[in-house]
Order: C-alpha cells, then structure tokens, then sequence
C-alpha cells in the first residue's frame, strides 16, 4: 500500500521536522508487507517486509539528512513497555539500499575525539583522562589497521612568499610506510628534504632546519629516526621513516592523554597556504576510533582507495572513496548502539573549517547496508 508520510506523528517520535528534500519534489512512501503483534516474549513487534521512501529530509537539532531514495527490506522493530511507557527499543532491517544521501551540519565528536584534535593543533590546557594517563584501558581505543599495507602518494603545494620558502612536496608511501629518503621537497634554488628526528618531523632547508611537528617525548613507537654518517660527521645519511599504524596509534594515545606538543607555528601557518592532493589505497584491517570502529576490506579488487583534495589545509578537506566497503561496522553514542554487518557505498567527505565550529557534507551514492540493526535500549 502506498501512504502519505505522516510528519506530525514522526516528529513527535523523534523531535524532528521531516519535509521533501527539494521544494519542487513530493516526498513519498510506500509500505509493503505490513504485520503488527506479540513475538513470544510478549514484545510488541512491527515487520514491513518492503519499505521505500524518496526525497526525505530530515532535520535534527543542527543535523540535517536528505536522502534522494531508499529501500529497506524486512524491516522490524521491537516496541517495550516499561513503567507505564511504550518506546521503541530494537530496529533492524535484512538489507536497505540508499542513494542521493547527504547529511550535513556542524561537526560533532566525542570528548575522546576532540581532545586528540586539540592536542594534535597544539592547543594548551588539554587535560588527559585518567584511563589512559594510568595506562588503562583507553590506551587500546585506536587502531588504523588499514594503514598498515597501506600505497599511495601525497602532493602538497605551499605558495607563500612571507615564508621560508615555495615548495611542491611529495610524499610516497609504501606498504605502510613512508621513507623520508624518497620524499621531495622541490623550489626554487636548493631542493629541501624532509625528515624525522628524535624532536619531531622536520624540513631541512637551505637556510636552516625546521620543525614541523614536535614529539612530546621519544623514542615513538613506529618511528625509524634519522641517522649521521661515521665519524661523528654533521651529515644526516638516513632521514628516517615512520611505520603508519604504529607511528598514527602512538601519536594519537600521546595525544589521548595529554602528552602532545603539537603542530609547531609555522606548520599551522603552513597548512593555510598547503594545496594539498593524492591517492591512498588501503588495506584490509581493523579501523577503531573511540564510539565507532568497522573492518576494511577488498583490497585485492581496489576497493577503499582514497582521494585527498583541498585548496588550502587550513580551511578544509575532501576525501572520495568510489568503492568503499567494510564489515563488521558499529557505532555508539549517547546510550544507542548502531551496527552493520557489511556497507558498500560511493563516499564523499567535506570537511569546512569554521569559527567556533568544523562543518562537514556526508555525501553517500549507490549505497548497500546488509544487516542493520539500531538498538535503543537504555542501559
């Protein structure tokens, strides 16, 4: 059967305004297979075995969602009764399919998340949680196992003549690993060279070395740092290498628990003037963040390959995926639990610098959910 969205019902289940998502398009619904009763738990379930929807928009607080069409197949919530109190409790789905999804609004993330971001921008008066700075469990909330096999080459261009210097920079990376002996740091006159060393990531120029990121301490887990010629000779033979899951997993529970120096003046001044692009293919492995972690993989076939593009670091960021596929995907917040068995989607990320607050522009086309499973249970 087919019926009109009933917006004034969905906004009081979930205190959102919900509309088309373009003034000239109707939004519409249409409902297959509809079954409402008692499962043997005495639990109250609704089944849809066909759900379609197209030009949804849905806004939420700042949070604004539109979806060109979805379909979801063998859709079934569970509703409870607690203390007088019917509520939803369990949604989940066999499959959905999305395309011409775009979520967009400010950029909201956890404590966790936005403390590492302080730290890394070298921002003071990050105070470490007590998990990790007491060496608990915290300490294991990141893994970029992705990065681990991971190929590509990263190109930046930095155009400022009240600099050190103009440079086109490119960075290679090789299962996993970038080694600064083959990284470039091209302009005019004598050609820099970028390395790493006990103090930080540094840019060796003609008039004098540079640092570009400062560790709070060293040795780094991942790091192979830099290296003179015999003889106590000032000549650095070797300019070091970094392994990136163990060197990113490192910085960032440094960051975690409040033991960052981060970005140094002049790379924060840098990244506002960095045009920056490249390509990264990842490998099969675990992705963790705290409140959200999933499993890469299709490496073999070139799925979840990256694409970086950004006119000027210090304003924003794009990243495409044309193939992105995960297993294994959950995501928790504020007492929900979101799981997915497996995602497959074309993905666009904007990132947009702003005051006090990040913006970002979600896109998602061709997308395939198998398994999702929305759990609202409070504990």
């Amino acid at each position: 059967m087919t019926v009109p969205l009933a917006a004034s019902i969905v906004d009081l289940l979930l205190g959102s305004a919900l509309g088309p998502s373009d003034e000239a398009a109707s939004n519409r619904c249409s409902l297959e297979g509809f079954t409402w009763g008692l499962n043997h738990e005495g639990v109250t379930e609704v089944g849809i075995r066909k759900l379609e929807a197209t030009a949804l928009r849905l806004a939420a607080g700042p949070l604004v969602l539109e979806i060109g069409h979805i379909v979801v197949h063998n859709l079934l919530g569970q509703v409870r009764t607690e203390a007088g109190t019917s509520r939803l409790s369990v949604v989940e789905a066999a499959k959905a399919e999305l395309s011409g999804v775009k979520l967009l609004g400010p950029l909201i993330v956890s404590p966790q998340i936005k403390r590492v971001h302080d730290a890394l921008q070298g921002r003071i008066g990050v105070a470490p949680p007590t998990d990790t700075a007491t060496g608990g469990a915290g300490a294991d909330r990141w893994c970029f196992g992705p990065l681990a096999t991971a190929d590509g080459t990263i190109r930046g261009e930095i155009t400022d003549a009240h600099l050190l210097f103009d440079a086109e920079v490119t960075v290679p990376i090789r299962h996993g690993e970038v080694d600064f002996n083959d990284a470039t740091v091209e302009h005019v006159g004598p050609d820099s060279r970028m390395g790493v060393s006990r103090l930080g990531l540094y840019v060796d120029a003609p008039n004098g070395r540079s640092y570009l990121y400062q560790f709070a301490s060293a040795p780094l887990v991942g790091v192979e740092f830099e290296r003179r010629g015999a003889l106590l000779s000032p000549w650095v033979s070797e300019r070091g290498k970094l392994r990136l899951q163990s060197f990113v997993e490192a910085l960032l529970r440094q960051a975690d628990g409040g033991r960052s120096q981060g970005l140094t003046q002049q790379a924060r001044l840098l990244l506002g003037r960095t045009a920056l692009s490249g390509d990264v293919q990842l490998g099969d492995g675990l992705f963790a963040v705290p409140g959200m972690q999933a499993h890469t993989e299709g490496r073999t076939d070139g799925r979840n390959a990256i694409g970086l593009h950004s006119e000027a670091v210090g304003s924003g960021l794009t990243l495409e995926m044309a193939s992105l596929s995960v297993r294994d995907a959950v995501a928790r917040w504020a007492g929900i639990h979101l799981s997915c068995d497996k995602i497959m989607a074309r993905l666009k990320l904007q990132l947009f610098a702003g005051d006090p607050q990040m913006r970002f522009v979600l896109e998602l086309q061709n997308g395939t959910v198998a398994g999702p499973r929305l759990n609202l249970r409070r504990p």
